[in-house]
């Protein structure tokens, strides 16, 4: 019989209905019309629709204009170092994973210096979701190339224009062994944004979705075309995917059938170059976890995590003369 501790179940005596407020953390500083402030507003519906309970949910991110999500969720969050909020996420799941992790990364953050983390998560498989905020340019360092950036891009470190092609995320993820969840998002159609993000919150496994957003500041008319005209972003829908709504139909013709079980297919559609590719490109529920398949849930009992912080302590611990040692 499995038995609740008394805080479980004082929080479950209470209301544990949420708002949007109860998610609302400060005031967003990002510029006006980043598309980082449509990703907060969906993810925070997401929490109040699924009443996450903000003692259970952690957001973790490294460092770059997305890297500040942490700071506007009223949760908790590990706002961590350049690159490295893949491995730290990972470590959070690995000793709690009754936790809910999400993951809010850059460009810059995943695709360059955090790029062998972001290979082995995919491997890894942790029950996480990783939203990869992509306007494909260093924004909080002032408009530097990114690895995502267009071949011609003109920055501070490419004033000539970019020499090499951009790295496609979409492509690089569906290559990975043991990938489970792929799919794009754009911040411009919220309705499809809210129903990814949403999609990925319940898929068991490493759920990666890149979210093209826009850089105002210093990229504004990047996604103009995109953004335009409809017919060059191409939404996928399927019944065991993403069902599109009448107003969306109506708007956005250039749709795609398309079977998120099928991988090879979902390789051609993300590394095609005729129109933008918008929903779920892969899923597959069956890949094992790690946590799983390490019992993470068993690896630290409160016995255990107790005897772990005595045996700590007991290094630094001054014994009365003639006393005897205790032994954890």
């Amino acid at each position: 019989m499995n038995m609740m501790s008394a805080t479980e179940c004082l929080l479950q005596l209470s209301d544990e209905h949420f708002e949007l407020e109860d998610y609302q953390s400060g005031v967003p500083r990002w510029c006006t019309g980043c598309g980082d402030n449509a990703i907060l507003a969906a993810v925070q519906r997401l929490c109040r629709d699924e009443g996450l309970r903000p003692e259970k949910t952690v957001f973790v991110s490294g460092i770059g204009c997305s890297s500040r999500f942490p700071h506007y969720m009223k949760t908790y969050g590990f706002h961590g170092i350049h690159g490295r909020a893949l491995p730290v996420a990972e470590g959070v799941k690995m000793a709690r994973p009754d936790l809910t992790v999400f993951v809010n990364t850059g460009d810059g953050d995943c695709c360059s210096i955090g790029a062998a983390h972001w290979i082995h998560a995919i491997r890894y498989n942790m029950n996480i979701t990783v939203f990869l905020h992509d306007n494909q340019i260093y924004g909080l360092t002032k408009k530097q190339a990114s690895p995502t950036s267009p071949i011609g891009t003109k920055s501070n470190t490419t004033p000539r224009g970019s020499y090499l092609e951009a790295l496609n995320p979409l492509s690089v993820t569906l290559g990975v062994q043991n990938v489970s969840f792929v799919a794009q998002a754009v911040d411009w159609i919220p309705e499809l944004l809210f129903d990814i993000v949403k999609a990925a919150y319940h898929h068991k496994g490493l759920s990666f979705v890149r979210i093209v957003q826009r850089c105002t500041e210093w990229l504004p008319k990047a996604f103009d075309p995109w953004m335009h005209d409809p017919n060059q972003v191409q939404l996928l829908h399927h019944e065991n995917g993403l069902q599109l709504s009448a107003g969306l139909s109506r708007v956005y013709k250039n749709q795609l059938q398309h079977d998120p079980s099928n991988i090879d297919r979902a390789r051609e559609i993300a590394s095609g170059h005729d129109s933008m590719p918008v929903g779920i490109l892969y899923r597959n529920p069956d890949v094992p976890c790690y946590e799983d398949l390490r019992h993470s849930d068993k690896l630290r009992t409160p016995d255990l995590t107790r005897a772990g912080l005595n045996a700590e302590f007991d290094k630094y611990t001054v014994w009365p003369q003639g006393a005897e040692k205790k032994v954890a």
